[in-house]
């Protein structure tokens, strides 16, 4: 079953809330996320303020034209893939490793998953983020599969 979390941030305070909150619920247990969203419409800046949120002492950066950013400063490791200069057998190449990095206590971050041609892990958080009217970012999490079911809870509250 999915659940659903939707918050609309007119200005960049309230993504550092939504992503402290977000932080904060997943830093015990990690996660694997899949971003989606037009380029410009924030899923990196989301990514840096979870990350900064984590302790994470590195300068984050989006992985464009590397493929994947490391992270291990903080208390649980974060991984930061971007699959937009990926081609469809580039792609083929790195589904062994995404499944590496959706098991185990770490916290992997996925730019561009609608590339991946529907091999990401079944048990994941989608958060996709659009503009709305006013240049104010919304935020819609989902829940797929029932690990992080609790997550999307704890956004709620």
């Amino acid at each position: 079953m999915e659940e659903n979390f939707t918050q609309k941030c007119s200005t960049l305070e309230d993504t550092k809330k939504l992503a402290y909150k977000f932080a904060s619920l997943v830093k015990e247990n990690g996660c694997f996320v899949n971003l989606f969203g037009e380029i410009g419409a924030g899923k990196t800046a989301f990514v840096k303020l979870v990350a900064e949120a984590l302790g994470i002492k590195e300068k984050v950066t989006s992985p464009s034209f590397v493929i994947l950013n490391e992270y291990h400063s903080a208390s649980i490791p974060v991984y930061h893939f971007d699959l937009y200069r990926l081609e469809h057998a580039g792609i083929s190449t790195i589904t062994d490793e995404l499944r590496e990095y959706s098991e185990g206590k770490k916290i992997t971050f996925v730019e561009w998953a609608e590339f991946s041609q529907g091999e990401l892990p079944f048990e994941r958080i989608e958060v996709n983020v659009t503009y709305d009217d006013d240049d104010s970012r919304i935020y819609e999490f989902k829940s797929v599969g029932e690990k992080n079911k609790g997550v999307i809870e704890g956004l709620r509250n």
